[in-house]
């Protein structure tokens, strides 16, 4: 009686079962490693605003402080954008006939708030309380870069969960006295870890690292 399959049908179907094993295991891997990558999470690209807002003039140049515009960081979980009222704050006097600023004084005498586009945006089941950490020390450059040095406003690091996890495991290299979270281009007088690990004990820093401190 012959053979019900062909002699070479053994090593298709070793050939296929081999694909369906690494394809199991291959397609989670390659995607948890493009979720990683900057074609994703676009770090370093720069978001395009109504507005040609330049921190590098604002903030380097006129030594703006970072709370002035993102007044709420300090006491709510959001920073915040600026009202055109704060704009015009300034611009009532300074630049008022310039072109680049024709929407900002549309959108103060209009009453209607200019639609800033979002830099950071995380996803909506993560909660994250920008107040509790500039008052026990974690910088805006942290999280936010060096915006002194950004004509246009783009993503410093990706804010994966992994990236935040790394510093509620050990915040120490990430702490700096509460009254310099703003402060650009910090450096410690002392080292970094002694100061950090100063801070932990008499801030009583204590980040989550479960899953119900992010995820509520």
């Amino acid at each position: 009686m012959a053979p019900l399959f062909p002699p070479w049908f053994d090593d298709l179907a070793r050939v296929v079962m081999l694909s369906i094993g690494l394809s199991v295991v291959g397609i989670p891997a390659l995607l948890m490693v493009w979720v990683r990558t900057s074609y994703q999470n676009d770090v370093g690209v720069a978001v395009a605003q109504p507005v040609q807002f330049d921190h590098r003039h604002h903030v380097r140049d006129d030594g703006i402080d970072c709370l002035y515009c993102h007044y709420d960081a300090e006491r709510s979980p959001t920073a915040g954008v600026p009202d055109t009222a704060t704009c015009m704050g300034c611009h009532a006097q300074i630049y008022q006939d310039s072109p680049q600023l024709e929407p900002v004084r549309d959108s103060y005498y209009a009453d209607q708030p200019l639609r800033w586009r979002r830099v950071h945006d995380l996803p909506d089941f993560v909660y994250f309380d920008h107040s509790i950490h500039l008052s026990r020390g974690v910088g805006c450059e942290t999280c936010h870069g060096r915006v002194d040095r950004m004509a246009a406003v783009s993503k410093a690091e990706s804010l994966h969960m992994g990236w935040c996890l790394e510093c509620h495991r050990d915040p120490v290299p990430y702490l700096r006295p509460p009254q310099s979270v703003t402060e650009m281009g910090y450096h410690p007088a002392i080292p970094q870890r002694k100061l950090g690990e100063r801070l932990v004990a008499e801030l009583n820093i204590k980040p989550p690292t479960n899953c119900s401190g992010c995820h509520r």
